[in-house]
């Protein structure tokens, strides 16, 4: 008889990688603390309640509820959040969350969130993370009538993994503006951005300072903060100044920059911390092996293209640090629950295309009819109207309660009636998908 995989609840606190042999008796579950009432964030209904604390495991936690919600009978939301953050965890991250997010409560639905136990680019970890408040709701508030699974931008990957692996924990997921295209593809072109900038600048790193491939992101011991990167992006390309303030020459750079790379101006200083600082701990971890790689990649769109691809530094990924880093950040796409997925056509920081990539690795594990995905007209990627994610957790849910598929065009119409409620453009696309990421981002060899 075949092995069945071991669920998370029999894992305790173990990171999901850790599997024990079947034959191998587990330690039961610690208690998780109770969580004690905090002052809710500002944009709750009156009347409702939040919890907060420390998980466990050290991770900041807090959990708003409705008036009126009961356990047994309330439905739950539980977040993942974006970044991810780097450093220690704070408990400012969750508030935060939960303030952006407090369209949530306003529609009747409890919402967990937790800043997670550990900074980085760790999306099996941030699972557990999520798994263990989930466990510590049930524990201390009551166990919900629906649990509902919501990841957003990096956070997305983080929810998508947890429920390949909890089938039976999480009845529909929601992800939103996903960075769905797993790790192993969806940083690729921020390895691009990297080389493109340093042939066009030259200052990432200076040439008085020692050389280091740049899939590295920046060296260990490295003391350039933030600041410092969006100094010399200004000095090269005139980011952050207005257009009438740049040179000749950085106005060039920067438009050759952003054909190249195919991101818009008012991403390339996220994307650029993301290629240096974020890099950095995806280095450490993999003990310092290229997980990136740009051979064969031909570059376009700029003045002199033989120029740039015959000058432009190469590196060669680490097929072994690529695969962990793979078995990490890529979803499989086997998610028994029902999923949903919205993504701004136009969204600056993650392309839609990595939707539209998670929707073929659901179809690849055989999951198609499980998913149903939306785009919207809007250019935004950190949040995109209320009456959008009241539509979609609506819709979700009648999915879960009665098994009634939604299509794009009925959560469009859902859309519509909950303006009325809670006002927000919908900029539903019913009929658009988005091209293959390959048309974006230049197909690694």
């Amino acid at each position: 008889m075949p092995l069945r995989p071991i669920p998370l609840l029999s894992l305790g606190l173990l990171p999901l990688t850790l599997l024990l042999p079947a034959c191998r008796s587990t330690p039961p579950l610690p208690p998780e603390p109770a969580p004690q009432a905090v002052a809710c964030p500002e944009g709750l209904p009156a009347g409702s309640r939040c919890l907060g604390g420390r998980d466990s495991a050290g991770a900041h936690i807090l959990i708003a509820l409705p008036p009126g919600w009961t356990a047994g009978r309330g439905d739950l939301v539980m977040h993942a959040h974006g970044g991810p953050l780097l450093g220690e965890p704070r408990a400012e991250r969750v508030a935060e969350d939960l303030h952006r997010w407090s369209i949530t409560v306003r529609a009747g639905y409890a919402w967990a969130g937790s800043s997670f136990a550990q900074g980085g680019v760790q999306v099996l970890a941030a699972a557990d993370d999520t798994e263990r408040l989930r466990r510590l709701f049930v524990e201390h508030v009551g166990p919900p009538r629906r649990t509902l699974l919501h990841g957003q931008s990096w956070g997305a990957s983080v929810a998508a993994r947890l429920a390949e692996r909890l089938p039976s924990a999480y009845d529909g997921v929601l992800l939103t503006s996903g960075v769905l295209g797993g790790g192993s593809k969806s940083y690729d072109f921020r390895l691009d951005l990297r080389v493109v900038y340093q042939f066009l600048c030259g200052n990432h790193p200076r040439p008085d300072e020692p050389a280091y491939p740049l899939w590295m992101g920046q060296p260990a011991g490295s003391t350039m903060k933030q600041s410092d990167l969006a100094a010399r992006a200004r000095e090269c390309l005139g980011l952050g100044l207005p257009a009438a303030q740049r040179s000749a020459e950085q106005s060039a750079r920067l438009k050759t920059l952003l054909s190249v790379i195919r991101i818009p101006e008012r991403s390339v200083q996220g994307h650029l911390n993301w290629a240096t600082f974020h890099f950095a701990d995806i280095a450490r971890r993999s003990g310092e092996r290229p997980v990136f790689g740009n051979q064969g990649v031909r570059y376009s769109g700029s003045p002199d293209d033989a120029a740039l691809n015959a000058s432009v530094l190469r590196y060669r990924a680490d097929p072994d640090a690529r695969q962990r880093f793979a078995a990490d950040t890529d979803p499989t796409g086997r998610i028994a629950a029902p999923v949903l997925t919205v993504h701004a056509r136009q969204d600056p920081v993650a392309f839609p295309e990595l939707s539209g990539e998670f929707g073929r690795t659901m179809a690849r594990a055989g999951q198609a009819d499980h998913l149903v995905q939306v785009y919207t007209d809007h250019d935004e990627h950190s949040y995109l109207a209320d009456p959008v994610y009241v539509a979609l957790l609506e819709a979700l849910q009648t999915w879960v309660d009665r098994g009634q598929k939604p299509d794009p065009a009925a959560v469009a119409a859902r859309c519509e009636a909950a303006r009325a409620r809670f006002p927000g453009e919908c900029r539903m696309l019913p009929d658009w998908t988005p091209p293959p990421l390959a048309s974006r981002v230049p197909p690694r060899h």
